[in-house]
């Protein structure tokens, strides 16, 4: 991140890279739902992946490439990042997808319409839960409310762990410009493997923001609870949060400990006044 970069730059960087990773992500499920484009689930696990990779070479000189609200969360409690700008980061990354939801729903406004007329499907109800899937997450119906949240916890959390350890320079080989690619290919082999459970959230901003525009454009109440009792928006919500948090923690403690340079002692020994400093000569 920029050390010259302002808050304002680094939310305008926020909002345009999750934008660009929600663009390419719903885009791409758009196109299978309502185009008959021809995907399977690792083609689109891979498209979100290159997404977030081209995301992350968009923001990272400017705001640190977060562009999502349980990796801010975590990069706050465990990695020294300023507190003072977590809500604002936040509000940035949840508009950005909002933003990029309604242009993916506007390209393809045609195409919309004529699936729900050919199909017969009353936008709003039950059946119109599939098609509000295009924009956010909704879970397989074999699972319940309490798998639905481990699974988005336990991915989160071996998400943000990798996240930190394929950006930590001391940990072996520095990946450098690689590690956008890394990090996307990540998302890619996570969403392959337990995307058909609930979908890959891993991100709050990713599936809230989406989730609020498809309530807007006509899906009502069904686009939060995903036609179940318990609103189903609170998995995808907090379940990456929490994940994130146990991710970060578990690097920090069983692998980042272990490593030379501890990220947050060298910045609290570099942030000294001068008083400390003329104290310690």
């Amino acid at each position: 991140m920029s050390q010259t970069s302002t808050l304002k730059g680094q939310c305008i960087a926020e909002f345009l890279g999750t934008g660009l990773l929600i663009f390419f992500g719903v885009g791409c499920v758009a196109a299978l739902k309502v185009a008959g484009a021809s995907f399977g689930q690792w083609e689109i696990s891979v498209i979100w992946g290159l997404g977030v990779a081209m995301a992350i070479y968009l923001t990272a000189g400017v705001s640190g490439a977060h562009l999502n609200p349980a990796v801010t969360i975590a990069l706050w409690l465990f990695a020294c990042f300023d507190k003072r700008k977590v809500i604002p980061f936040i509000v940035s990354q949840v508009a950005g997808a909002f933003c990029a939801a309604a242009l993916v729903y506007g390209l393809y406004y045609n195409l919309f319409f004529d699936f729900e007329q050919t199909h017969h499907i009353v936008r709003g109800s039950v059946e119109s839960v599939d098609l509000a899937g295009t924009f956010s997450t909704y879970p397989n119906p074999h699972i319940n409310f309490v798998q639905a949240f481990a699974v988005e916890m336990v991915i989160t959390a071996i998400l943000m762990g990798l996240i930190l350890a394929l950006t930590d320079d001391g940990n072996g080989v520095p990946r450098g410009p690689l590690a956008p690619l890394l990090i996307g290919l990540l998302i890619a082999v996570i969403g392959a493997s337990m995307g058909p459970l609930t979908g890959f959230a891993m991100n709050p901003a990713r599936d809230f923001g989406p989730k609020v525009f498809a309530w807007l454009a006509g899906w009502g109440n069904v686009a939060f609870t995903g036609g179940r009792d318990i609103p189903y928006f609170l998995v995808p919500l907090f379940g990456p949060i929490v994940g994130a948090i146990v991710g970060a923690f578990a690097y920090r403690k069983l692998i980042g400990r272990h490593l030379p340079c501890d990220i947050c002692v060298v910045e609290e020994k570099e942030i000294t006044t001068p008083s400390e400093q003329k104290a310690s000569l």
